[in-house]
């Protein structure tokens, strides 16, 4: 809907006074999505309650494409955009693409897009997220599972996989009340929580990783930099070689585990 000078203003005014850092994008987005003043109200008090943007809106922008995503459900961070970007750069024509802890899809989808014939298998742990990701997927391509890790996969992936992202959570437990209180008060706390040093899911993925992966297949996931020492060495543990790999721009630290042919 369109503002005046003085509504938009003070609509700025608000998100400022909240803590928005692009308020200035946000406030476009809040009145592009409002069909009415009272609207606009509703969506700028959930917004300055401190509600996800992205839950606001029901999409986020991520790699560029827009991905509906449900409230409850883990926001992609643009950070992630990085091991996207560095899954496509070791990705083949025809790459078997498999997104673990895939929340709304948006890992994989950005991922498979990018690559001719490529096919995607996703799962999680969390119904809601497997049901926005699978909507998702009516849209872009690909199947999700509803399980615990691979849990839940066909046998027929076994070996088969190319590219293998695991979001995994790496935020050690006590480290969960410093988040943002976007994420802190609104996201689910498993999404979040690592264990005691942020890395217990990541064993668990790592160790059944070489099981999955095809010969020269490769494993992404995020940690945080000081934590990056210790997931390569988790990596390596299971038989996978580790490399280590950053970006200033995303402010993004990725690990790259590969199976060795």
């Amino acid at each position: 809907m369109l503002l005046s000078s003085a509504e938009s203003d003070a609509l700025l005014t608000r998100l400022r006074a909240a803590g928005c850092v692009f308020a200035e994008d946000e406030a476009r987005l809040l009145s592009d999505t409002a069909g009415s003043h009272g609207e606009l109200e509703s969506l700028t008090e959930r917004r300055v309650s401190g509600q996800p943007l992205e839950y606001i809106l029901g999409w986020v922008d991520f790699f560029g494409l827009r991905i509906a995503i449900d409230a409850t459900v883990f926001v992609p961070r643009k950070r992630t955009e990085f091991l996207v970007r560095e899954a496509i750069a070791h990705a083949n024509s025809g790459a078997t693409v498999l997104d673990l802890c895939c929340g709304c899809g948006a890992v994989g989808i950005a991922i498979s897009s990018a690559i001719e014939n490529a096919e995607l298998y996703a799962a999680d742990i969390d119904p809601a997220a497997v049901d926005n990701a699978a909507r998702n997927f009516e849209v872009f391509g690909g199947r999700s599972y509803l399980g615990d890790l691979f849990d839940p996969l066909p046998d027929f992936l076994r070996g088969k996989v190319d590219i293998l992202t695991a979001n995994v959570p790496y935020v050690p437990t006590e480290a969960i009340a410093l988040l943002p209180p976007e994420a802190r008060d609104f996201e689910p706390r498993f999404t979040l929580d690592g264990g005691s040093d942020g890395l217990d899911i990541l064993r668990r993925v790592a160790g059944e990783a070489p099981l999955w992966l095809a010969p020269g297949g490769h494993l992404f996931f995020e940690t945080g930099e000081d934590q990056a020492m210790a997931a390569a060495d988790v990596v390596t543990a299971s038989g996978l070689s580790a490399r280590i790999v950053t970006s200033d721009h995303f402010h993004s630290t990725v690990i790259v585990g590969t199976r060795r042919t």
